[in-house]
Formats: C-alpha cells, structure tokens, sequence
C-alpha cells in the first residue's frame, strides 16, 4: 500500500518521503501563466498550504522534486525567482502581537536573502524587502499562507483584536499593487474572504479563484485522481460508499472534490470517521446558528453576492458556514443569480447535526443519540406511544436554563435534530400547496407528517395535516401515510399530547 501525507503540507518533504502526491502542478502552470495576483478561499486543512509549498519549490527550481509531475516538461528550472513566503498560521502573532510577529517572518526572509532591512514598520519592510530582492535576482513571488489567521483566532472571543489585526493586514498587503513592475506572481489564500474591501482595498487587481469552474480541483481531490492515484484502494473499499462520506464538496456547482484530509486519514486506517470535522469546529460558529435560529442546512438559496459576504462587524451565518465548508454548493441558479447550499456528505452532515443537538439541549453526553436511536427503531414499526415516551425522555433531560427559551422553534429544532440523528429521510418545514407541514419523515414502510404545536392541541395539529392533504404526494407509494399532531405544554414542560391516524386516500 502507498504512503499517505496525513497532515503532511511540506511539498518536499512528501516528494522525498516517498508519499503519494496527488499532481496540482498542470493547474499551477496554467495559473502561472495566465494570471499575476490572486487569490483563493478553501476550507482549513484542504491542501491549500501544501499548494503554497509546492509554488514555493517550483519558483525556486528545485527540480528534483517535481521528477514524473506534469510540469516537469513545460517549466524552465534554470529561472529561480527570490520567494516571500509567509504562513500566517506559523507566525506567533498570538504571542507576539501581528504586527511584531509580521516583522520578524519578513526580517527572517531578509536575513535567508542576505539582506539587512532598515525600514521599521510592516508596509514599508514589506516594500524595501521587496525591492531589495528585485535588485539582486530580479523579479519577486510572493506566497501568503492562512491570511486570515489572525482574525479567525480571535473572533467570538475578541472581535475587537480581530478588527485590530485586519487594521494591521490593511496595512501591510497596501504596498502590493505599486510593486506590480517588482513582482512575478501573488498567490494569497485564506478560509474566508473577510471583506476584501477593508483587508485588499489597495489591492483591486486580485484574481477570485475561489468559485472558478475551471479551478475547482485546486484543492482536494477530484474523481477522476481518487481513480488514478488511489487504483488499488477502491478494489478494497466501496467506492460510493467513499464518495458518500468524503466527496461532494464544490465552489461552483459542478465540479466535486474529495475531501483530501479524510480521505487520506480513511485509506490510511480503513474505518469511517469524521476525520476533518474532528480538528475542530470554532465555537463562535455554533453560537451564531443558536442566534440566528438555523438547524436545518438542506438546500438553502442564498444570492451570489451574499456567498461572499464576511464582515467582521457584521457576520453572516450562511456565508460564514459556507467558507469555513460546513455547507457548500450544490447547485446555481443562473436565472435567479442564486447559489443553493448544503452539507457536502455524511462526514460533515453527520457530525454538524450532532453538535447542534448537543448545543441546542446542552447536552454533550450519549443519551441523545441513544435516544434518537430509539426513536428509529419505533417509527419502523409504527409505535407512536414509544415515540411519545422517547421525547418525553429527551426533555424531561434537558437542563433548567434551556426551558427558560420556550418557543415553538425551540421544540421544533430539537425533534428535527434528533430525527437527523437517526439518519432518516426528514424534510422539515416542507412546503406544499396548501401551506407548510412541519416534518416529514420516510422510513421502511411508512411516511409520517408531523405537525407541532406549542400550548395549543394536538387534535388540531392533526386536523391540520388532513386539511392541508400534507400526506397526498406520498399516496402513491406504496406507504403507510400516518398524520401525527404532537402538542408541547410549557407547564409540564413535555409532550402533553401526541396523537396519530392513517391517512388513507
């Protein structure tokens, strides 16, 4: 079996590791040659610093690593360019404040160079570094790595620091565009696009690469790779079952791609597990969808000009959900100029809806998912009673603060999500004809439209369902149609009433 990068960015070291490198060097050429000053958005841990690092090498004309690549016959090595290449994810600006931490990475560069830098502040370093290589070797590369760091680390927990460091960026990429006649070739990528007026409005010449159809595999690993470079693992692995828990992400509608990090972390140890989401889910992100009064992220519409936007003063969920690729896109509407969002796969739509029920009835232990299990397994066989009994369980558990937020929608996310948790075919808020029926869940023999009400009836909700004919679209196939009006009572704090009938057509 081949070696597998996991958590590996160092193009080199993967080239002399002996490691399998999935080749991005055909799409470096075409960039190279096509486009100065650009910019790209992906999700943390998708290969884009391990991008970075191989435009690092290939600037440099390390040859020997790029023996067997693509580029190997269309690039001239004897050309080597001086590279600026900062990572802001490895730069302390925590500990040493952004602007000194800035400082330091270019003073290092410089003294790699042979070069003494007499400028003091960031802007003006950051020119004479420039200037100086542009004298000695001629023209400059300049590679930014994780741009975004420093805001991203501070944001829910210390916007202010967040909208200081953006300051301090401001700043510092200022310089670029009067240093066009110095620089070869810019390649700036980040996981969001945080207001590209406020952080790059000195730089309006930047190439979005972030939902190009022609860019689309940049990062990660399209279909076409996994079956060149992966042969013998999808003879030893089910390769839809692959592509349901890793595939699916894309930055335009078309074009799809693995996620690289899981997929590698899956070949190397052969079971299924939220690999990617498991590094880390920013607590801030959470906490907006609880603001915001989000649980549902199937097929969400969003304008294009909303996908991009990222203000720090004032951020959005969708877009924000989007960036950091707990949603991406599934389809665009051209006539509408509209972009339809959702989960990419299992890995992320699995996990996410497990932490929103844990954020939502604030608990963090196994008894939901057991419970919702259970749920599962009654609704197989149509016991509603046990159903009842089930949510009852779930809310008799929940925590004194949360009954302080009762409201419809607080009952209504918390049986959406623990019916998402059952994995279960479940519409919610589905539209028909007639109006919007709550719930609707598909499993074995039997659909069920469900209808919540909160201190009102249950015969009512029920009533509702017949009269809107929620159920006639499922008439003809060959299920069960059951009609459920669940009523909650904020004074015994539980399912004060769930009732249940067949409808027939």
């Amino acid at each position: 079996m081949q070696r597998y990068p996991v958590g590996i960015q160092d193009f080199s070291e993967i080239r002399k590791g002996g490691y399998v490198y999935v080749d991005k060097t055909a799409l470096a050429n075409e960039l190279i040659y096509e486009s100065k000053f650009n910019f790209l958005s992906r999700p943390r841990r998708f290969g884009k610093s391990l991008f970075v690092s191989m435009l690092d090498s290939l600037f440099k004309g390390q040859k020997e690593f790029f023996e067997g690549l693509y580029i190997s016959e269309h690039w001239d090595f004897n050309q080597i360019y001086p590279v600026i290449k900062i990572s802001f994810n490895n730069i302390q600006h925590k500990e040493k404040g952004l602007f000194s931490a800035i400082n330091d990475a270019l003073d290092k560069i410089a003294e790699n160079y042979g070069i003494v830098l007499e400028q003091t502040f960031n802007g003006g370093k950051f020119k004479e570094l420039i200037e100086t290589l542009y004298a000695k070797y001629g023209q400059v590369v300049i590679l930014i790595d994780e741009y975004d760091k420093p805001i991203i680390d501070f944001l829910g927990i210390d916007n202010n620091k967040s909208i200081e460091n953006r300051s301090v960026m401001k700043s510092f990429y200022s310089i670029l565009k009067d240093a066009d006649p110095y620089l070869k070739f810019v390649f700036i990528t980040g996981v969001s696009k945080f207001s590209r007026v406020g952080i790059f409005s000195d730089l309006n010449n930047l190439t979005e690469l972030t939902i190009s159809e022609k860019y689309a595999s940049i990062c990660g690993i399209d279909q076409e790779e996994l079956e060149k470079y992966f042969k013998e693992e999808l003879t030893i692995h089910d390769p839809e079952k692959i592509k349901k828990w890793y595939n699916g992400y894309s930055w335009g509608g078309k074009n799809k791609v693995y996620n690289p990090f899981s997929l590698l972390h899956f070949f190397r140890s052969k079971e299924y597990s939220n690999y990617w989401f498991e590094t880390g889910t920013p607590t801030f992100l959470l906490n907006l969808n609880l603001i915001n009064q989000k649980y549902d992220f199937e097929n969400i519409k969003i304008p294009s000009l909303q996908l991009s936007a990222y203000d720090i003063e004032r951020l959005q969920l969708i877009p924000l959900m989007f960036q950091t690729g707990y949603l991406t896109i599934k389809n665009y509407i051209e006539e509408d100029d509209l972009y339809e969002l959702s989960y990419p796969n299992e890995e992320v739509r699995r996990s996410y809806v497990s932490l929103l029920a844990d954020a939502y009835t604030h608990s963090y232990n196994e008894p939901i998912q057991v419970m919702a299990t259970e749920i599962r397994n009654a609704l197989r066989i149509a016991d509603l009673k046990k159903v009842e009994s089930i949510l009852n369980s779930v809310f008799k558990s929940l925590p004194y603060e949360v009954w302080q937020k009762e409201n419809e929608h607080f009952y209504h996310a918390i049986i959406h999500l623990t019916f998402r948790l059952l994995g279960l075919y479940i519409e919610s808020q589905v539209q028909t004809s007639d109006g919007r029926m709550d719930a609707l869940v598909k499993v074995n023999d039997y659909v069920y439209a469900f209808e919540f009400k909160l201190d009102e009836s249950a015969e009512e909700a029920l009533q509702q369902v017949k009269d809107k004919g929620y159920l006639q679209p499922y008439f003809h196939q060959n299920k069960i149609c059951i009609g459920v009006g669940l009523n909650f009572s904020t004074a015994t704090k539980k399912v004060e009433k769930l009732i249940w009938e067949e409808i027939i057509a």
